[in-house]
């Protein structure tokens, strides 16, 4: 980038001359006396090459070289003005950009009433929202194409990132309303040993595949899974069809599908965790703000 070839001092000068026409005036504007701003006038002038203003016993006048530069002066003037307030505020936290992942089912629990706040606190920033399951949340991260991610089961050996739990859940037993099992108020989940399952692959999130599969492991069985989903809430719909039953968290009851049929499990003392995850290094005031949010306004745990 090239050097700029007339000092803001310089323009600021001959801007406030170019208002005021009158030495005096612009010089107690500018809180300097009048032979300074002459000064400045005069090199602003040389640099040029053209005289800009007229000067005439009792009156000053732009010449036409001072009228053609005033719109631009006054712009440079403006553009700088506004890109320090600019800058101000993202530095303070006030303005800005934020990026955001999320797992899908977290929209049903913990995204809204975070954003919402957050919306409400900062107003002047920019929220982008990217729905996405954890294993590319981490990848995310890293990549720093988001700056805070929301998931389930964050990793145990991970260095560079921060992970906060802002909140855990039961799990639930999915099951078709036609199932036999819907007769009871819980379930055990030995009971489900004999349901082939609907799952999530485990590369979209290892540890809360490995946490489901451990759960039947536990009760005896290892889980027969015929299909696979990305999604929750692509999961209970092919639970609804009858394909299989599922063992999820419990906010998936909060999607309401007429042919799905969600009870508690037994034992009841497994939890999933669902997690605030960003870059230690990352120096992002942005990411301070939502943390203090989740740390002063944490969602209410199930």
């Amino acid at each position: 980038m090239e050097r700029p070839e007339l000092p803001l001092q310089q323009l600021h000068a001959f801007v406030v001359l170019a208002e005021e026409l009158h030495f005096g005036r612009a010089a107690t504007r500018l809180g300097i006396a009048q032979p300074p701003l002459s000064q400045q006038i005069r090199r602003l002038e040389d640099k040029v090459g053209h005289p800009l203003f007229s000067r005439e016993p009792g009156r000053v006048t732009l010449t036409p070289a001072g009228r053609e530069l005033l719109p631009a002066a006054q712009r440079a003037l403006t553009d700088l003005t506004d890109g320090l307030a600019a800058a101000r505020a993202v530095g303070s936290g006030q303005a800005g950009r934020l990026r955001i992942g999320f797992a899908a089912s977290l929209a049903l629990t913990v995204l809204p009433g975070l954003l919402r706040t957050f919306r409400e606190r900062f107003p002047g920033v920019h929220l982008d929202i990217y729905e996405m399951t954890t294993a590319p949340q981490l990848a995310a991260l890293h990549d720093k194409t988001i700056d805070i991610g929301l998931l389930r089961e964050p990793p145990a050996d991970e260095t560079q990132l921060g992970f906060k739990t802002v909140l855990t859940e039961p799990f639930v037993a999915v099951l078709p309303s036609a199932h036999p099992l819907t007769a009871q108020r819980a379930v055990q989940v030995r009971q489900l040993a004999d349901s082939p399952f609907v799952l999530l692959p485990r590369q979209v999130g290892p540890r809360l595949h490995d946490q489901i599969i451990g759960l039947c492991t536990a009760s005896g069985f290892t889980p027969q899974v015929v299909q696979h989903a990305v999604e929750w809430q692509t999961v209970c719909a092919l639970v609804e069809t009858g394909l299989g039953v599922s063992l999820a968290p419990a906010s998936i009851r909060r999607i309401r599908l007429r042919g799905v049929a969600f009870r508690r499990t037994e034992p009841s003392t497994a939890r999933t965790r669902v997690a605030v995850a960003w870059r230690k290094s990352d120096q992002n005031p942005l990411v301070a703000s939502l943390l203090a949010i989740v740390s002063q306004d944490p969602p209410d745990r199930h």
